[in-house]
């Protein structure tokens, strides 16, 4: 159980087939069936299970993925700090949905243009998941929101676990968006639509926006969507609200049919594993304080 070996399994699960984990990795298609072979044998349980071309993860190929992810992870942190002045290697970076298009394209492109030879990979998801994923090292560090409660006419933040570092390096202001023809709204009672528009579980602006408006009126039901312009779209057509960035807002060219009320100011957090450093961090962080 060698790291080529790992990272020739982690191809192969996340490309679901052998084809095209090979081309991935520029290896013979025989190369890796071969490899995947030895090690479900020195495992001794099956790893996939082979739908015609497609292979797809065993409850046990499940498990060992998260350990071959940390396990490529650290061998990978351990090469990075050997060079603590030189940026290289890969960097996985996750972010919420509404931070990657805001506020990513133009650090990013710097960032690229200055460290070449970093191979960064971003995802997005909502704050919860990444953050369970930065503390399971499937990420390097990422973009998330700290999770925020409506509590006796103010806000209070909650703690966020002990094992990660976070630094400000962005400051959003939430809007409540609202029908067009809605009444103004200063109290969370005066909000006539109770569907919320939102991401998933774990979602920290959905958290938000469930905190305030369970403040003040009937239970508020939650559509959840895969994107800010699904969120916008359904509050357009009179049936949602949402709460999303003010510079999510200013984005598009021709401004969204919605009526906005500020509801909280938050910081955009960078997180990473209590210890984590590397060259290529370093950078980051520089580029997403500096974006200009």
């Amino acid at each position: 159980m060698d790291l080529a070996t790992l990272a020739i399994f982690r191809a192969v699960a996340l490309e679901q087939s052998v084809t095209r984990a090979a081309q991935h990795l520029q290896r013979a298609q025989s190369n890796v069936t071969t490899r995947i072979q030895q090690l479900e044998e020195e495992l001794g349980t099956a790893l996939f299970l082979r739908e015609g071309k497609r292979m797809v993860l065993t409850e046990r190929g499940t498990t060992f993925l998260a350990y071959a992810e940390q396990l490529l992870a650290l061998a990978d942190e351990a090469r990075q700090a050997m060079h603590p002045q030189r940026p290289e290697g890969s960097l996985r970076l996750g972010s919420m949905e509404s931070t990657a298009a805001v506020r990513l394209p133009q650090p990013l492109v710097r960032f690229h243009r200055e460290h070449p030879q970093v191979t960064l990979e971003v995802g997005t998801g909502p704050s919860l998941a990444l953050l369970d994923a930065v503390l399971a090292r499937r990420l390097d560090c990422a973009l998330i929101a700290q999770p925020h409660s409506w509590q006796q006419g103010r806000w209070q933040a909650e703690a966020l676990p002990a094992e990660v570092d976070a630094q400000p390096v962005f400051r959003e202001e939430l809007q409540l968006v609202l029908p067009a023809d809605h009444p103004p709204v200063d109290h969370p009672e005066q909000v006539r639509v109770r569907t919320l528009a939102g991401f998933a579980q774990g979602c920290s602006y959905r958290h938000i926006a469930l905190s305030w408006l369970g403040a003040g009126g009937p239970p508020v039901r939650v559509q959840e969507v895969g994107s800010y312009h699904a969120i916008l779209a359904c509050v357009a057509a009179g049936t949602c609200v949402g709460v999303v960035p003010r510079s999510l807002l200013e984005l598009p060219r021709q401004a969204p049919a919605v009526r906005s009320v500020p509801l909280l100011q938050l910081d955009t957090l960078l997180i990473r594993r209590h210890g984590y450093a590397s060259a290529a961090f370093e950078r980051l962080h520089e580029a997403l304080r500096n974006p200009a």
